[in-house]
């Protein structure tokens, strides 16, 4: 993580971890999305500080290395607000039994220092991934500038390009579907969005049914 404390901000994309295949299987639905917002909490276990990330629903779903947490610790001790957006989940099957983690946005400011254009740069940022863009947040002095002068509407135009695969690794969700986009439009008040996501779902059921049944018949099953 970038730590030059005079700049009043900090931003680096991030692998976290997970406890076990059991609990980071909710990664992969849509209380996490890609894009979306987490907090960071830590908690400490034999004298070791580990921080995690929260989502918008209170449940802790991934944690961050030694390095990384001490970095934060010393971010929020400074009364520097600290956010994660999530870029990618991944799954790796070696070695057993395998597991899940990801990657995210991690970025940090001074709120002392124009908070409201850093909160949209966030929002910003967060909009650009759920397209699977992965734009580059580690600013300079020059990148800080335009995100103040734009009231944080200004858009990195450099990207980090994704981890490098290994054998037995596979990316399994690293942008936004239309499903998910209406189920977050329905939570945030639009039940007719809501509606149509769950109609949505519904169709695509029936459309692998059918497919599914003629599938067969062509087989000579049915």
């Amino acid at each position: 993580m970038q730590t030059d404390i005079a700049l009043g901000y900090s931003g680096s994309y991030e692998r976290f971890d997970t406890v076990s295949k059991k609990e980071a299987s909710v990664l992969m639905g849509a209380d996490n999305l890609v894009g979306d917002r987490f907090a960071i909490e830590f908690k400490t276990d034999n004298g070791t500080t580990v921080a995690w990330m929260k989502n918008k629903f209170g449940a802790l779903v991934g944690y961050f290395n030694p390095e990384v947490s001490r970095q934060l610790q010393i971010y929020q001790a400074r009364g520097w607000s600290l956010v994660a957006l999530l870029s990618f989940v991944a799954y790796t099957d070696t070695p057993e039994p395998g597991k899940y983690w990801g990657e995210a946005a991690i970025i940090c400011y001074d709120p002392r220092r124009n908070p409201d254009a850093f909160e949209t740069f966030i929002s910003t940022i967060g909009s650009m991934m759920q397209d699977s863009l992965r734009p580059d947040v580690s600013l300079g002095q020059d990148g800080i500038e335009h995100v103040i002068n734009s009231n944080g509407t200004w858009k990195p135009s450099a990207r980090v390009p994704l981890p490098d695969k290994e054998r037995g690794m596979a990316i399994l969700k690293r942008r936004r579907k239309v499903s998910e986009n209406l189920i977050e439009q329905g939570r945030a008040g639009n039940k007719g969005c809501y509606v149509i996501s769950w109609a949505f779902i519904a169709v695509a059921v029936a459309a692998l049914v059918v497919g599914a049944y003629f599938g067969l018949r062509a087989l000579g099953v049915l």
